[in-house]
């Protein structure tokens, strides 16, 4: 049997965070269902400050999710979900995403994550393959080659 796999990010700023990693990655955030909230409303199978108001919409308080473009809703895609933590990032990630930039040049990529937030932290190889760790506004790792 195989698995499906969602990757889970703590950060402060869920909804922040998404936008900022949609946008870094090219992909989307995923919308919320104005009528299920309403439907779980109604049912009291949650409360009204579950929700937040986010770029004008409703949306759950506690949680965002980003997927590739196109696939939202389908089963088996790959995701990454923001959920909220009450303390700031304080020590290294022991896991972190690696971006290839599929040709792409990585120190216009660096300038324009940095232009956004993104903080470099240093430079690193193995063998002829190079890349940058970086960490994104909330102090997360990731890495760009």
């Amino acid at each position: 049997m195989t698995y499906t796999l969602q990757i889970t990010i703590d950060c402060i700023s869920v909804h922040s965070q998404a936008d900022w990693w949609a946008e870094t990655l090219g992909w989307v955030v995923e919308p919320t269902d104005q009528a299920f909230i309403d439907d779980v409303l109604a049912k009291g199978w949650a409360q009204p400050d579950e929700l937040v108001e986010h770029n004008g919409v409703r949306v759950w308080r506690d949680g965002s999710a980003i997927c590739r473009p196109g696939e939202e809703g389908q089963k088996g895609r790959l995701r990454i979900l923001f959920q909220p933590v009450p303390e700031p990032k304080t020590v290294k990630n022991r896991c972190h995403l690696d971006i290839n930039l599929n040709g792409g040049s990585k120190d216009d990529t660096r300038a324009r994550l940095e232009a956004r937030g993104a903080q470099f932290l240093y430079e690193a190889n193995q063998g002829p393959h190079i890349w940058s760790t970086m960490a994104d506004p909330e102090g997360n790792e990731f890495c760009i080659s």
